[in-house]
């Protein structure tokens, strides 16, 4: 097996732990794609997401949404989209409106994507700017589309607003995980992914331990990857 793979993976381990966390938690996390085609070089993303936490009591945060891709070339793909964000039991923080644009670019092993969410709340005015860039690379081993991967992203926050946003460095996101094909159609990315959140404003830092599995449906490939959110 190429040694890039344990390489990368080995420092991806050691970006994961900048401090040891002041608190941590045990989460699942789940999401589910369909990809549907709609004429040549678009297609509609629908997503819906789930994640759980022992610290939050269960449930705490569930995604609805879509993204409309337009396929610029092969292997680059703009798109825009919306989500509905609710958030459960200890998780506080108020339900958001979130439209979302991004650039995606695939060249062989690697994947990338840069990412403007522009967040709204019901109860308040101002609209929060956040910049989400990742990066993926993937080893395949042995069969077709079965692979290794590991990625990596940081979510910066733009701007400050009056409901709670505070601009700066917020957090990163580090998976480590297999790609497995389930069918034709059907594939599933399984892996551990570490949440590291910097102390900010008061906040104790804190890291959060995940399995994560996304389920992808893609009725028709555009060449394009659909990355983790």
């Amino acid at each position: 097996m190429s040694r890039v793979f344990p390489c990368a993976a080995l420092l991806l381990l050691v970006s994961v732990f900048p401090a040891r966390a002041q608190q941590e938690d045990v989460q699942a996390w789940e999401q589910l794609n369909v990809v549907v085609p709609l004429v040549p070089r678009v297609r509609l993303t629908v997503e819906q997401i789930a994640r759980t936490g022992d610290r939050l009591g269960g449930l705490y945060t569930t995604e609805y949404g879509g993204i409309l891709g337009w396929q610029m070339r092969e292997g680059v793909e703009l798109g825009m989209g919306y989500r509905r964000v609710g958030f459960h039991n200890r998780n506080l923080a108020p339900d958001e409106d979130r439209l979302r644009q991004h650039l995606v670019v695939t060249s062989g092993r690697f994947a990338g994507r840069f990412r403007v969410d522009e967040r709204f709340v019901t109860h308040a005015r101002g609209v929060g700017v956040r910049i989400r860039p990742l990066l993926r690379y993937n080893l395949p081993i042995g069969r077709d589309r079965l692979a290794l991967f590991a990625s990596h992203e940081s979510i910066v926050l733009v701007n400050t607003t009056r409901w709670g946003q505070r601009a700066g460095y917020e957090r990163m996101r580090n998976i480590l995980g297999v790609a497995v094909p389930l069918g034709r159609a059907l594939s599933a990315d399984i892996g551990y992914l570490n949440q590291y959140r910097l102390a900010r404003n008061g906040a104790r830092p804190q890291m959060d331990h995940a399995l994560s599995v996304q389920l992808t449906v893609n009725l028709g490939a555009l060449g394009v990857a659909v990355l983790q959110d």
